[in-house]
Order: structure tokens, then C-alpha cells, then sequence
């Protein structure tokens, strides 16, 4: 069963149509950029931690080293 509707009415659903994927455009944008946004400092987190637990690695092969030097001079 198909309706008819006037011009003015097909003209109404054209622009709400049209409002309505604007706006579910614009919400896929805004989860898409929290997305990246998240995966972003899920990133730096992970690479700051890699990152301090080398540090710390090499601050105890550097004490160590240390430690075996004086004890070899006693």
C-alpha cells in the first residue's frame, strides 16, 4: 500500500531526513575521535610504563656495576 503525500509534506521528510544524517554523521565522528582519542593514551600509557620499567632496569645494572667495581678496589 503506497501512499501519496502532498509536496510540502515530501518536502518536510526530505529535510528531516537530511537533519537526521547530519546528525548520525556527526555522532559517528564523535565516537570515531573518542576512539582515537582512547586508544591514543591507552598508547602513551603503555609506552610510559615500557619506558620507566627500562629506566629502572638500567638504574640497577648501573648501581650493580657499581656495587661489583668497589667491591673489586677493597
Amino acid at each position: 500500500m503506497t501512499q501519496t503525500f502532498s509536496k510540502s509534506r515530501q518536502k518536510a521528510e526530505s529535510a528531516f531526513d537530511d537533519l537526521q544524517s547530519q546528525f548520525f554523521a556527526r555522532n559517528n565522528a564523535v565516537d570515531e575521535l573518542d576512539f582515537l582519542t582512547r586508544s591514543r593514551e591507552e598508547k602513551t600509557l603503555r609506552l610510559r610504563e615500557a619506558r620507566l620499567a627500562k629506566e629502572l632496569q638500567d638504574r640497577t645494572a648501573a648501581t650493580a656495576s657499581l656495587l661489583v667495581k668497589r667491591a673489586r678496589k677493597s
